[in-house]
């Protein structure tokens, strides 16, 4: 497996390839699954909807019944949730905000799903064959909560999950009672970022592992976007006055005002960049949208 990251002056990531064996395996069983399938949906994470829109699936999935399910949305700014459900929507796509921890928006979920498979199902029907359960597969970057989907749809905590992304690495056919037969597969990425501010968004949200990036610098990013529409956020929980005027300083504070100091009064940047991003992913920062439509 090989991973390279750089940063440019701007502070951000200038190019991540990753692409490891088991995302080629995961794209592979995709391919190989989705003629057994009447809808795909298609799990991205609410606060980063573009960024956790994964192209390859676009051009896998072709013509076949699409549903795009915001996951998260308990973590992500409800104004702009419902932005991007209008935008979405607005685009001829379908659209259903959901939180699969707390199971809501699950029931329109199933709903929706069931009507855009009735067009295959419905052949069988005309045809006068038995009628069978609607097939669906669900499909996502890593870390964007499938598991915990399909735990909450079987009604069951059968499948192993855990705040690392690629946990789930075989396909799994999954019967549950809303006559829907689900398909998971293993979060996919794809092989290079274009745009340097996906890979940043990733590694935000948790999707990259923190392993194969410069976490320190990646805390002081995010704090430093934070800051320009988030700002009561960051000095609520950081209990800070004002926004100091560089990253740095601010990444600096935070660290300070959360006690994250050495012998000699020396920062430990990287206990402070694990608290960052873990306030971040856990909504201790509160709601948060990175993206708008």
């Amino acid at each position: 497996m090989e991973e390279n990251m750089q940063y440019d002056d701007l502070g951000t990531l200038a190019q991540l390839n990753w692409f490891p064996g088991h995302m080629a395996k995961a794209k592979r069983i995709i391919v190989e699954n989705l003629k057994l399938v009447d809808v795909v949906i298609e799990l991205r994470d609410a606060r980063i909807p573009n960024s956790s829109a994964n192209p390859i699936l676009k051009d896998l999935i072709g013509k076949k019944p699409h549903l795009i399910a915001l996951n998260k949305i308990d973590l992500a700014d409800n104004n702009i949730n419902n932005k991007w459900e209008e935008y979405f929507t607005s685009m001829g796509k379908s659209v259903v905000k959901i939180n699969s921890l707390d199971g809501k928006g699950i029931r329109q979920l199933v709903t929706v799903a069931d009507e855009l498979a009735k067009v295959k199902t419905a052949k069988f029907a005309n045809k006068g064959v038995k009628p069978r359960n609607a097939r669906v597969m669900i499909v996502g970057i890593p870390n964007v909560g499938k598991s915990s989907l399909i735990n909450r749809l079987s009604g069951s905590a059968s499948l192993k999950t855990a705040d690392k992304p690629g946990v789930t690495r075989a396909k799994q056919w999954i019967k549950i009672k809303n006559n829907l037969d689900l398909l998971d597969t293993p979060g996919i990425l794809w092989p290079k970022f274009e745009d340097p501010e996906v890979g940043l968004n990733l590694a935000f949200t948790g999707a990259i592992s923190d392993e194969v990036y410069d976490i320190e610098r990646a805390a002081e990013i995010l704090l430093w976007r934070l800051k320009d529409d988030y700002a009561k956020n960051i000095k609520e929980r950081y209990k800070i006055d004002e926004i100091p005027q560089t990253s740095e300083e601010l990444f600096t504070l935070v660290g300070k005002k959360r006690g994250f100091l050495q012998k000699g009064g020396i920062l430990d940047t990287e206990k402070t960049a694990i608290a960052v991003l873990k306030d971040f992913r856990a909504g201790k920062l509160g709601k948060i949208s990175l993206e708008r439509p």
